[in-house]
């Protein structure tokens, strides 16, 4: 018998986008339910996800699995019969769950700062993200993905946000690639993956939702 998969998803959400890449690399089939966060979220989302009530939530053979790291491991662990999106050494492991948290905890919210923020605040705001992306820019180096030669977990965390970068850039003024050249190129790089470049939707799309917020 075949596994039923459903996403609960919003098309804009880095952290649905996440889930959507992982469920890509493995090959796996599913069916995507969009939800409407800003009207009325749906009766499933509200039963699979009661404590949050937030997306994205995966519902495997009826079972749900929330928050987006979470999900990933999940989806590496039950189909891994497949190409690994984690190290199998506990430490290079541990080095990649802490690179997917500081992307999780510091990357996005810095980047809404700048979106909803204005003058001495929105400078100050920029000043963080670009500093947090030089941060993630240094543990890159010269790799071309954060795992080394192979595309994993923490380029999953945080290839999402690219779709996001010109909505900061142009409410703030500046320029990813004019700070981390070296970040933007690793991106171009991962979208030359079918699983990326199919996965997250397109920066101007995303800049007229943005701006339909505001």
């Amino acid at each position: 018998m075949a596994d039923e998969v459903i996403l609960l998803d919003f098309w804009p959400s880095v952290f649905g986008m996440r889930v959507r890449i992982a469920l890509a690399e493995k090959g796996i089939e599913y069916e995507y339910r969009g939800e409407d966060l800003w009207n009325k979220k749906s009766s499933l989302l509200l039963e699979m996800n009661p404590v949050h009530k937030k997306i994205p939530v995966l519902i495997h053979n009826g079972k749900p699995v929330c928050e987006s790291l979470v999900i990933v491991e999940y989806i590496d662990e039950v189909w891994n019969d497949r190409a690994p999106l984690l190290p199998s050494i506990p430490y290079h492991k541990a080095q990649a769950r802490f690179w997917a948290d500081y992307v999780h905890k510091m990357v996005n919210d810095l980047g809404r700062k700048i979106q909803w923020s204005r003058g001495e605040k929105q400078e100050a705001a920029k000043k963080e993200f670009i500093e947090c992306l030089k941060v993630l820019e240094g543990e890159l180096g010269e790799k071309p993905y954060f795992g080394g030669e192979t595309f994993g977990f923490v380029d999953i965390a945080l290839v999402p946000s690219h779709s996001w970068f010109y909505t900061y850039e142009t409410v703030g003024n500046f320029s990813v690639e004019a700070e981390c050249p070296k970040l933007i190129a690793w991106a171009k790089r991962c979208f030359e993956r079918e699983s990326v470049s199919k996965s997250l939707p397109d920066q101007h799309k995303v800049y007229n939702f943005a701006m339909g917020l505001s």
